[in-house]
Formats: C-alpha cells, structure tokens, sequence
C-alpha cells in the first residue's frame, strides 16, 4: 500500500513539476497541463494514462483502476485506488502520466540518469 508522502515525494522530484492546490485537492502540473490529482480524501489518485489502454487496465484490475468520470472521458485519465498498489506501480504511473506532458528531451534526460 502507498501513501500520498510517496506521491507527493515520486511527483515532487520530477523536472518541471509543480505542486498546486486548487479547490482543496492536490495536484500536479507540468506548465498548464495536470498530470496527477489527488481525491479530497487522499484515497484514490487519478492521473494520465492513455485512452486507448485503460478500458482494458480497468477490465484486467477492476480492484485497482477505475474510469474517469463521463465528462472527463475525453481526456486521457485514469483512477487509481493508492491503497490496491505498490510503490513499484505507484512510479510507474506517475513516470508515465509525466512523460506525457514533458518534451521528449526532458523526460530522455531524466530517465537516463
């Protein structure tokens, strides 16, 4: 199980991340675009994923992913529940959600350190 201080501390190092709270939740930005959100109660985090995969991500593990909700379907996003996931998944995740949003060059230089 992860705990909001392990996202908090995995999207927090990343380059060009910004912390904000808007409406009393946490999230993070890269420039305009959110990649990562957190629920008012801090269970669940919903982050980018593309559209594509993640019918079948929510189909495979219903326990742990859920879809956004229908007037977010048009964005590319998904709900994890943090309490149904390990660190290994958790970085996964946002490294992914992330690298959607930074220049190619940027997310290359962080990964090859």
């Amino acid at each position: 199980m992860v705990t909001v201080q392990d996202v908090e501390r995995i999207a927090g190092a990343l380059p060009r991340a910004e912390r904000h709270v808007i409406r009393d939740r946490v999230k993070y930005r890269v420039g305009r675009i959110v990649f990562l959100a957190l629920s008012r109660d801090e269970t669940t985090m919903g982050c980018g994923f593309p559209k594509e995969e993640r019918a079948a991500m929510v189909e495979a593990e219903p326990d742990k992913f859920a879809l956004p909700s229908a007037s977010d379907m048009r964005y590319r996003w998904i709900h994890v529940t943090l309490a149904a996931i390990d660190e290994d998944e958790l970085r996964e995740l946002i490294l992914d959600a992330w690298r959607m949003c930074v220049p190619k060059r940027v997310a290359a230089a962080y990964l090859s350190e």
